[in-house]
């Protein structure tokens, strides 16, 4: 069923209910969605902005991040192993999946 076919049959349901003498009433716009123990709908706020916070600065703690933001990062000592892909086969040669294996150390 497509959407236009579902769009038809619903119209066609509200017809019927209507010509039964069913009603319809109109709600403003943005009402319907509000719960109602929130008040009239023109006090309404979505956004109710709150005292500014008092805030404590820690000089110690700002200067541990910044000393290891700074610090230079350490490289692995060594060559790091070489990975290659490898497929994995079933019984009948087909592949199954791919792993990651370690290159011989050529």
């Amino acid at each position: 069923m497509s959407k236009t076919d579902l769009r038809a049959e619903i119209e066609e349901q509200v017809r019927d209910y209507l010509r039964r003498g069913g009603a319809v009433a109109e709600v403003a716009r943005g009402i319907s969605g509000r719960d109602q123990a929130q008040g009239p709908a023109g006090r309404f706020h979505a956004f109710t902005p709150r005292p500014k916070e008092e805030r404590t600065y820690v000089p110690e703690v700002v200067a541990a991040i910044e000393a290891r933001r700074r610090k230079p990062k350490e490289k692995p000592a060594g060559k790091r192993p070489r990975f290659v892909r490898k497929a994995v086969y079933d019984d009948f040669g087909e592949p199954v999946r791919w792993e990651w294996v370690e290159q011989d150390g050529k």
